[in-house]
């Protein structure tokens, strides 16, 4: 990391820490003392309180507030629905079209094209500011940052970048401030996140920086971490930050596949279809997301399918290392690529290497459910021998007459191609799970052959490109 050129209040960056981003606490009603989870050991002591949001500076008129938002807190808004894909929000040239840019996205924009060519510089001043003003915070981030050092800076500008679109933008959020509990993260470390925000902005943005910039940023920077804490305190009130989960089983399926099954030490509720984060006692605070590979088990076991990849920390230790006995941390569940059981649509799905593990969960769900609604599964690999899970999708295709499976290997066929082949598919909803390319492709060939893409269903290729 590069380290910054000074590390006082006058190094070019805004304010000095005091009075912005002041967290306002919230009364607690007396039945949220009585919530029993098992405290995070990187959180500050029992008893402080957890604000539910922050207030904008006080030196801004209400008339400044950002459009599209209110001081009403966030569980007492109505938020539309969220989009049925849980990738981040729409781009800026879907924004421009669907509605003007309020003041504030417009500088913030501004500020992103600014940035933009010396974005590794921005993200290791950032780091280099909040580690040297706030050392205490270092211990919340793995001990080496190179791989996913600027995660949180990258989330946090997405959400700056789109803050007009409430209606996706909210739930992105608030699945950021729910998983981000069990990194420790508490309340009063979102001013210092905000300050440094600014700081390294400022900075590296000087050519368009001015006060009118400034005020813009503070005023989202606020209204994104109040979304977050708002999502972290009602999570708080129901679920642990994360949960112990202990390996009972460990299939190596080929050399670099394994199929990992764990026993949680506390009930884990979920949908089939979604997926967690995961980290391993070899790597602490290194996390990665995987999909459950089956519906909820009434014995309450997890599997997950992992592909160790180079230089994946993650994926080879619990591939090449993890054993029965082992003890791993769950993030909460997350992810929108789940069954729609309201309606009789048939389910058209891809997978693609370990992404047919959703794909089989989500083929349980039906079943349990006792509809008989079509379903065909495109099951995609390089070769046949990474078809690993093959003969469970068949075995499942010889109990279920309305579920059809049709293996791909790319070496003969692409997965959209053998897509194209079939159909029609115009009475089905479509989900994907497999590698980013795929993804991409897939859904354009969805799109090319009339699947509109509201029934298109796939999680977030971001969130994909960091599970190794």
């Amino acid at each position: 990391m590069d380290a910054p050129t000074t590390t006082s209040a006058d190094d070019s960056t805004s304010g000095d820490g005091g009075g912005w981003f002041t967290p306002r606490k919230p009364s607690r009603g007396p039945e949220d003392g009585e919530q029993q989870h098992r405290p995070d050991a990187s959180a500050p002591p029992a008893g402080e309180a957890l604000p539910g949001a922050f207030t904008p500076p006080p030196a801004e008129p209400e008339d400044r507030r950002i459009p599209g938002t209110s001081a009403v807190p966030s569980e007492q808004r109505t938020v539309p629905p969220q989009a049925q894909s849980t990738a981040p929000p729409i781009s800026a040239q879907q924004a421009q079209s669907a509605r003007k840019a309020s003041p504030d996205a417009l500088l913030v924009q501004r500020t992103m094209a600014e940035i933009t060519p010396v974005a590794d510089k921005v993200t290791s001043y950032f780091y280099a500011l909040l580690f040297t003003r706030h050392p205490e915070l270092r211990a919340l981030f793995p001990v080496a940052m190179d791989t996913q050092r600027d995660r949180i800076l990258k989330a946090l500008l997405t959400a700056a970048e789109h803050i007009d679109h409430t209606d996706v933008l909210v739930s992105y959020l608030k699945n950021l401030g729910r998983g981000h509990r069990k990194y420790g993260t508490q309340p009063e470390h979102y001013p210092a996140v905000g300050e440094c925000l600014i700081g390294a902005l400022s900075r590296y943005a000087s050519a368009v920086w001015d006060e009118e910039t400034e005020a813009a940023w503070v005023r989202t920077y606020t209204t994104i971490s109040q979304v977050m804490i708002d999502a972290a305190a009602e999570d708080e009130l129901r679920a642990p930050a994360w949960w112990f989960a202990e390996v009972v089983s460990h299939d190596l399926r080929t050399s670099d596949i394994a199929v990992v099954t764990v026993r949680p030490d506390q009930p884990y509720p979920f949908l089939a279809g979604q997926y967690t984060s995961l980290e391993t006692p070899w790597w602490p605070r290194v996390w990665r997301h995987y999909s459950f590979a089956s519906a909820p088990r009434p014995d309450g076991l997890l599997s997950f399918h992992v592909r160790a990849v180079p230089a994946g920390w993650v994926s080879n230790a619990l591939v090449h290392h993890a054993r029965p006995g082992d003890v791993l941390r769950l993030g909460p569940p997350t992810g929108s690529m789940t069954v729609d059981h309201t309606t009789d649509s048939g389910l058209l799905c891809l997978g693609g290497g370990t992404g047919i593990a959703p794909i089989k969960a989500l083929v349980e769900d039906v079943a349990e459910h006792g509809r008989r609604r079509p379903v065909e599964v495109f099951y995609g690999a390089r070769t046949d021998h990474d078809l690993y899970d093959i003969d469970t999708m068949l075995r499942l295709q010889q109990s279920h007459p309305w579920l059809a499976v049709r293996p791909v290997v790319d070496q003969r066929a692409q997965l959209p191609d053998a897509v194209r082949e079939y159909g029609p598919w115009n009475e089905y909803d479509a989900y994907l799970s497999g590698p980013p390319g795929m993804i991409r492709n897939g859904v354009d060939a969805l799109r090319d052959i009339g699947i509109p893409e509201g029934r298109i269903r796939h999680d977030s290729v971001e969130e994909l490109v960091t599970s190794d």
